[in-house]
């Protein structure tokens, strides 16, 4: 049985990108239409699209969008290419750690290298591709629910931290993903968010898609994850990815770390869900992967009003680095990958499915 989500995060429509505007959770669930390059580039700082696939996703319709202004300045058809290029390469700047960007918008970037037609053609070309990066985020996100529900047990519940969900992909998921395939066969199934300072992602976001699908959920806060798994309250772990090393060292949310260390601990399984695209195996291992560092405001304020002493010091890493050696097994759309990763990750991308190239 295949689970009807009710989501969708982000869509090429009439020559703009439409997304749910993350920002303005959970008081709002509205739609921004996405007109510019400039205009992408902020969506993507401020997060008003986030999450590791969507982002992608984002980053190839900002090329798109570049491509439409550039497409007005008069250029000659070598000018367009290399001006374009510059700007698809400010675009995935806009956010370092979360290598979907980076990937969507190579897939981009060798599109206008190797194209040789003109300008309206390799306009058409780049949205042709975009749109099918879109629509194939589903297909994998539903692949990896499929391989990932094989491993849930029955009447589980599972911690999941951060945003994983519909609404950090195009419209199903990957942590959330496994959890709706799951639930799909087998409605005991229930879930754990925690809250995931500072931003909040797991109370504004999860528990939203969650309730809106009506699977059962309970939110707690980011330090109740051991209380939980000591009283035999949690089966299992799956989270998300923002990058994965060669060696499967594990960069996403931050607090990923500390569950996976506490999962450990209590014996517990403890899974990341993600699509072949979030493996980097450019990086031998995690201490490669570039931490995105955010505003100090996240952490002093909620909701517009401070909560600690002013002049206080801040550090607000975006994330932090999962070691391979605590993660039971990376749910990807080829199957479940499981130690040694380096094998494993490698014969995955051998394997890689032609629908998913």
């Amino acid at each position: 049985m295949e689970f009807k989500s009710k989501i969708r995060t982000i869509q090429w429509i009439n020559n703009v990108s439409r997304m749910v505007d993350q920002t303005k959770f959970p008081e709002e669930y509205v739609y921004v239409d996405i007109k510019t390059g400039q205009e992408m580039y902020d969506a993507i700082k401020t997060m008003i699209v986030r999450g590791a696939p969507a982002i992608g996703i984002a980053g190839a319709h900002g090329v798109v969008l570049y491509a439409q202004e550039l497409q007005k300045e008069n250029l000659s058809f070598e000018e367009f290419k290399t001006k374009l290029l510059e700007k698809s390469n400010y675009l995935a700047s806009s956010r370092p750690t979360a290598v979907n960007l980076m990937w969507a918008v190579e897939q981009q970037k060798n599109l206008i290298k190797n194209s040789n037609s003109d300008i309206d053609a390799l306009i058409n070309d780049l949205t042709n591709q975009a749109v099918r990066m879109e629509n194939e985020d589903i297909e994998i996100n539903k692949a990896i629910g499929r391989y990932g529900a094989e491993v849930v047990p029955k009447g589980a519940t599972i911690l999941t931290h951060c945003n994983a969900g519909a609404l950090a992909t195009v419209g199903y998921g990957t942590a959330l993903g496994v959890v709706r395939s799951a639930f799909a066969n087998d409605n005991t199934i229930q879930v754990f968010a925690d809250e995931t300072r500072p931003r909040q992602q797991g109370a504004r976001i999860t528990t939203l898609e969650l309730t809106m699908d009506g699977i059962p959920t309970t939110l707690i806060t980011d330090g109740m994850c051991s209380y939980f798994m000591k009283k035999g309250m949690i089966d299992m772990v799956v989270v998300g990815a923002d990058r994965i090393a060669a060696n499967g060292d594990t960069a996403n949310k931050i607090g990923t770390y500390t569950v996976a260390i506490a999962a450990k601990y209590h014996n517990i399984p403890f899974y990341i869900a993600a699509p072949l695209s979030t493996i980097d195996t450019s990086i031998k291992s995690g201490t490669e992967i570039p931490i995105e560092e955010r505003s100090h405001d996240e952490v002093t304020h909620i909701n517009g009003k401070t909560i600690c002493a002013e002049g206080v010091n801040i550090i607000n890493p975006g994330f932090d680095v999962t070691p391979h050696e605590l993660i039971t097994g990376i749910i990807t759309e080829v199957g479940i990958l499981r130690p040694d990763y380096n094998s494993s990750i490698q014969e995955a991308f051998e394997k890689k499915s032609p629908i998913f190239v």
